[in-house]
C-alpha cells in the first residue's frame, strides 16, 4: 500500500517535468494505475481485518477523489 501511495505523487511530479502534454498524460495514466492498486489493497486490508471499516471508508473516499482529479486532468490535456 505504501509503495502504491508513494508512486502517485512521484509519477505526477515526474510527469510535470516532461516536455509535452502527451508525455505528462502518460504519467497521469501511471498515477491512475497506482491509485487503482491502492484501492485494491484497501479492499484487501479491510477484508483481512487489517484496517477498520471506518478507516477503509476514509481511504476509499480519498482515493476516489484523487482518481477523479487525475482523470479530469487527463481529459483536459487531451482536449476532451
Amino acid at each position: 500500500m505504501q509503495r502504491a501511495a508513494y508512486f502517485i505523487p512521484s509519477n505526477f511530479a515526474e510527469g510535470c517535468g516532461r516536455q509535452s502534454d502527451k508525455d505528462f498524460d502518460r504519467f497521469l495514466q501511471i498515477c491512475l494505475g497506482s491509485a487503482h492498486e491502492l484501492e485494491y489493497f484497501s479492499i484487501l486490508s479491510k477484508d483481512l481485518g487489517i484496517i477498520t471499516l471506518q478507516t477503509y471508508d476514509i481511504l476509499i473516499e480519498n482515493i476516489n477523489i484523487i482518481k477523479m482529479q487525475l482523470f479530469n486532468l487527463s481529459k483536459k490535456l487531451k482536449g476532451l
